[in-house]
């Protein structure tokens, strides 16, 4: 059995700027279903949050302002210490990553350039072009080259190994190999991204199925707010790739099939930069009005930026649009529609990355520190990953060096034999049910009943649909009986995860009656600070799910009407 200090689980901005704090002191592993290269974080575009005020009408920008703009766009619902932290580090996170080699977009003055975003005052969005995830991965996985951190590539991390509340170590199958091995560790970090795949539409690469998060459930540890689901207002329509908040933050028009600026509607002070969560309300309610092209999509529109700055700062955009639309943006309009973008949920930790059991932390999407409450501002995401993947990593040097206990061999052992016992169950049953079949009305009954708009009759039907497809997967059978390279087992048994999450969700936008950030409720249309500033905490039990709740940190910005 192979020990670490430390096992990482998710090879994307957050595991990875996570692994970089950690490999110089300790020995240290990282899994990822896929090479790291190919993580999520590679489709993130527009840019990330820091208080840098390198660009004009920013001079006076701060991480306070920045703090309070998060807040505001979380809907009240981010626990303000963590906001704090993160958004006073950001700067200095973000300079860290310019030394590293990421290569940014410059100001004329050859300052790190800033663009405006959705719900914030001051342009404080750092970007390189429109592929900022792309050449952050890159840089990050280069430092992670350069230092040597071992990765384990194409490998399903099943299950967390937890003994008297401290962590053991994880279960994981090797997917060219089909075996499922356990490894010692003196702790765990979960950063595997968000569940978007469990949503019809969606902007989410296929890997996004919420296992890190389905996995922590299992295990006991608390996930909290999974009912706050982000949509992003323009995917390209038919295929739902992201079309970046950057294209409006460079002033890009969204237009009705009247050739109108529809936002003026809805939020007159910042039209198409207002917080996503509004934008895609707003878009939703033109399509139902009548207002959208085919009854399903309206207009991105960037022409009148011209086919120079396009080329600068949108060639990604251009690309994706001309090879998935046949649609050139310098001459036509992007055709776009709302799509589920993120996971504002997640993991339930603290303000420093850790969880309730001891060793075992969380970073990035699938954690919930809370830093976006209950609708995150763009650029917040990217920031997220590389502020807590350095805070968690601080906090394992920290924990590592005062706790000198090992892992129980003997117990690992039999976790690893239940393990193996679970997998061989599912090639023994004799269901006729195909895991693509529930999956795909999973993702149906998601994106129809727990979507931008919520009401009690439609939240009732998801949660019993819900039931029924977990009673169906008992029904699944792995037809496919060679161990490696199956991903018939693997689409399996992350599907079970994508179950236990649908249910928190639809659960728990049931429970929740009130409207706030990206849940609203038409039947409860209004926040209800005095019964509902608290976050929903969902559990795994023997019995099935169960829900708890605990306050919102507030620190000095009490809740306000929010008004863009």
């Amino acid at each position: 059995m192979l020990s670490y200090d430390v096992i990482i689980v998710g090879g994307g901005l957050a595991g990875l700027m996570t692994s970089l704090g950690v490999v110089d002191s300790h020995k240290v592993a990282l899994f990822s279903k896929v090479h790291p290269l190919r993580s999520h974080s590679l489709a993130a575009q527009g840019g990330l949050n820091a208080s840098l005020g390198n660009v004009p009408g920013s001079a006076d920008d701060n991480w306070e302002k920045h703090t309070f703009d998060t807040i505001k766009g979380s809907d009240y619902l981010a626990d303000q210490d963590a906001v704090e932290t993160m958004c006073r580090i950001g700067p200095e996170v973000v300079y860290e990553l310019e030394h590293m080699g990421v290569p940014f977009s410059r100001t004329s003055e050859g300052k790190i350039a800033q663009r405006p975003f959705g719900g914030a005052d001051y342009p404080r969005t750092c970007y390189a072009a429109d592929r900022t995830g792309h050449v952050l991965l890159h840089t990050l996985y280069e430092q992670s080259v350069k230092k040597n951190v071992e990765v384990y590539t194409e490998w399903l991390v099943t299950s967390l190994i937890i003994k008297d509340n401290r962590a053991q170590g994880i279960t994981a199958l090797n997917y060219s190999t089909g075996e499922i091995v356990a490894f010692s560790a003196r702790a765990v970090v979960l950063a595997t991204g968000g569940y978007g795949r469990g949503y019809q539409n969606s902007t989410n690469a296929i890997i996004n199925t919420g296992s890190g998060i389905a996995v922590a459930y299992r295990a006991g540890i608390p996930i909290k707010d999974l009912e706050f689901v982000q949509f992003h207002p323009t995917t390209l329509y038919g295929t739902n790739i992201l079309m970046t908040e950057g294209a409006r933050g460079e002033g890009g028009y969204l237009l009705n099939n009247k050739g109108e600026r529809f936002m003026k509607k809805y939020a007159a002070s910042k039209m198409e930069l207002a917080p996503r969560d509004i934008v895609s309300r707003s878009m939703t309610t033109e399509i139902l009005e009548g207002h959208g092209f085919e009854n399903a999509f309206l207009h991105l529109d960037l022409r009148h930026l011209g086919e120079k700055k396009i080329l600068e700062r949108l060639p990604g955009i251009r690309d994706i649009t001309i090879d998935f639309a046949g649609v050139d943006p310098v001459k036509e309009p992007i055709p776009v529609q709302p799509g589920q973008h993120y996971s504002m949920g997640g993991i339930d930790t603290n303000e420093k990355g850790e969880t309730k059991v001891r060793g075992v932390y969380a970073a990035g999407e699938c954690a919930c520190v809370s830093v976006h409450g209950a609708n995150r501002l763009g650029g917040n995401s990217l920031l997220e990953t590389v502020t807590f993947g350095k805070i968690v990593s601080n906090q394992l040097r920290d924990f590592l060096a005062s706790s000198k206990e090992e892992s129980d061999k003997v117990f690992l052992d039999r976790a690893l034999v239940k393990e193996k016992q679970r997998i061989e169950e599912l090639f023994q049953r004799k269901g006729k049910r195909r895991y693509s079949e529930v999956r795909d009305e999973l993702r149906r009954v998601m994106f129809t009943y727990v979507g931008i708009f919520r009401k009690e009759e439609e939240l009732n039907t998801a949660c019993e649909k819900v039931r029924q497809l977990k009673r169906d997967y008992r029904d699944v059978a792995v037809s496919y009986k060679t161990r490696s390279l199956n991903f018939e087992l693997i689409n399996t048994l992350e599907l079970e995860g994508m179950l236990d999450l649908a249910e928190i969700i639809s659960q728990g936008a049931l429970a929740r009656k009130e409207s706030r950030g990206s849940h609203f409720r038409t039947d409860y249309p209004t926040r209800d600070d005095a019964k509902w500033m608290r976050h929903t905490l969902a559990f795994f039990t023997p019995n099935g799910l169960k829900f708890d709740y605990k306050e919102v940190k507030v620190t000095r910005y009490a809740p306000q009407e929010r008004k863009y």
